[in-house]
């Protein structure tokens, strides 16, 4: 059960296959400071460009993951798709496919791919992969069902030889409550009571989110008008303020600063997130060694992958036999009058 890890960033990837039993055989990543952490963490350095591996000189692989770049497609990006640069390397993972036809492709983005130019550049993904002789499924997945309490939802798609991928197979996870996540002590950065303003009557999201507040800075200067000022502290995303009794918005690579503030109601307290509980509701291990960097640290995590999903994503595939290159199981139907005898019995 061999498989190598492409857009590799600081290995959330390989965390969750390897906990599900997998080998890594091979990993790439341009990112100086992630190939940093990724040597820290495992061992091996990764290839630096995807576009200079030659496919003949891997091993053997059975499955391919890859979080190939999101920024071409990011609602935070500028949406260029395939003319940014980095869109086109997509291509370079079919290019590696093509000449090794491993058994299953894993494949990971942002949830504005799928509308990106009109679902054009999805379909183009879709059909490559088609043409490559795949079978294809795709559903766009949240962290918060696999047991950590971030609300972050990301496009898998799943390609197969033989029998596709079935989604509705996944071991999924009730969300939990941010609260479970959290240090009891350290040295937390709180904010003054005159510092944010709590709203009244707080509602609980169906996401999960339980948005009670904001900070009282940041507001915009123009285009707003009069008496909703507090409106334009809520629309940015670092001066909102969640309660623990929810679960955490999605980690995102652009706030390097790190400005995630929750509420803890027993305490009447708002404090900043800490860096480490930010890897822990992205289901990395305490063990984990970040960059030195905070910045940076910051920035990885929000790049990175759930892992408790990769490894249910990972198990699944074992427990679905897609490694064995088996035709499509036929559905057989059980007769209503069975079905009623096994109900009655």
């Amino acid at each position: 059960m061999k498989f190598i890890d492409l857009f590799a960033g600081i290995g959330g990837f390989r965390l969750g296959f390897e906990k599900a039993g997998f080998q890594c055989v091979f990993s790439c990543e341009i990112d100086k400071n992630c190939q940093e952490v990724y040597q820290n963490n495992f061992g091996e350095n990764p290839f630096d460009d995807v576009t200079k591996i030659e496919p003949d000189a891997l091993e053997d692989f059975d499955v391919l993951v890859a979080g190939f770049p999101c920024q071409p497609f990011s609602i935070c990006g500028k949406k260029q798709g395939f003319e940014d640069t980095r869109g086109t390397l997509f291509f370079e993972i079919c290019r590696i496919v093509e000449a090794k036809q491993p058994k299953v492709i894993v494949l990971e983005n942002v949830k504005h791919l799928i509308h990106h130019d009109r679902t054009n550049t999805f379909n183009v993904i879709l059909t490559s992969l088609r043409n490559l002789g795949y079978n294809v499924t795709y559903q766009l997945l949240n962290a918060r069902n696999f047991g950590v309490p971030q609300h972050r939802e990301r496009i898998i798609i799943i390609a197969s030889k033989g029998k596709e991928f079935n989604f509705s197979r996944l071991k999924r996870k009730f969300p939990p409550q941010l609260r479970d996540f959290l240090d009891e002590t350290g040295n937390f950065e709180i904010l003054d009571k005159s510092e944010y303003t709590l709203i009244e009557r707080p509602k609980l999201q169906e996401s999960g989110l339980l948005f009670v507040g904001y900070r009282n800075k940041g507001t915009w200067k123009t285009g707003v008008r009069p008496n909703t000022e507090h409106l334009s502290r809520v629309h940015r995303q670092p001066n909102r303020i969640y309660s623990i009794d929810g679960v955490h918005p999605t980690l995102p690579s652009q706030e390097t600063s790190g400005r995630f503030f929750i509420y803890i109601p027993e305490k009447d307290m708002v404090r900043k997130l800490t860096i480490g509980e930010c890897y822990r509701i992205m289901g990395f291990p305490k063990t984990f060694k970040i960059h030195p960097i905070l910045g940076e640290s910051y920035k990885q995590i929000g790049n990175s992958v759930c892992v408790p999903m990769v490894e249910a994503i990972a198990k699944s595939i074992l427990n679905q036999n897609l490694l064995s290159n088996q035709p499509n199981e036929p559905q057989i139907k059980i007769p209503e009058y069975k079905q009623l005898v096994l109900f009655n019995y």
